[in-house]
């Protein structure tokens, strides 16, 4: 729900700028949209970074992947401020339609690639990633770049 909650509050910020020049009330559709968006990255997304990692390796690497989890979320937080201006000044009251294109990638991207953990052990998260093998095209196409 906060994936989509996200992508749709992008929506409604983009609508609330566009036509925010013809309904001033507009400014308040996109203010509620800004405190929805918070509020479902916040329940949603946002703690992704701290908890998978626990759950998808072992005690011995964990810190190691944790450490890699909050650099890559904090790093990403960085480039996002220092760029969004710049995106801002190019995209115009558009500037929301370039988060909601990389949420539901991102969407996509969890459903369709991220194992469900929820009642999982280790040992049966790790057995899943074993089983999924590259197609054999793709390891000659590995073979051949060595």
């Amino acid at each position: 729900a906060g994936l989509m909650g996200m992508l749709i509050s992008g929506v409604a910020m983009t609508v609330g700028l566009v036509l925010l020049s013809q309904f001033a009330w507009m400014s308040y559709v996109s203010m509620v949209a800004i405190f929805l968006f918070v509020i479902l990255f916040e329940v949603g997304p946002g703690p992704i970074p701290w908890f998978i990692v626990a759950e998808l390796f072992s005690q011995g690497p964990r810190p190691a992947a944790i450490a890699v989890a909050g650099f890559c979320n904090w790093a990403c937080n960085f480039i996002v401020g220092m760029c969004f201006q710049y995106i801002a000044d190019l995209c115009g009251p558009y500037v929301f339609v370039v988060f909601a294109v990389l949420l539901l990638v991102f969407f996509l991207f969890a459903y369709l690639k991220v194992p469900e953990t929820k009642g999982k052990s280790f040992e049966e998260i790790a057995a899943a990633f074993r089983r999924k093998k590259l197609p054999a095209k793709s390891m000659t196409e590995l073979e051949d770049l060595r």
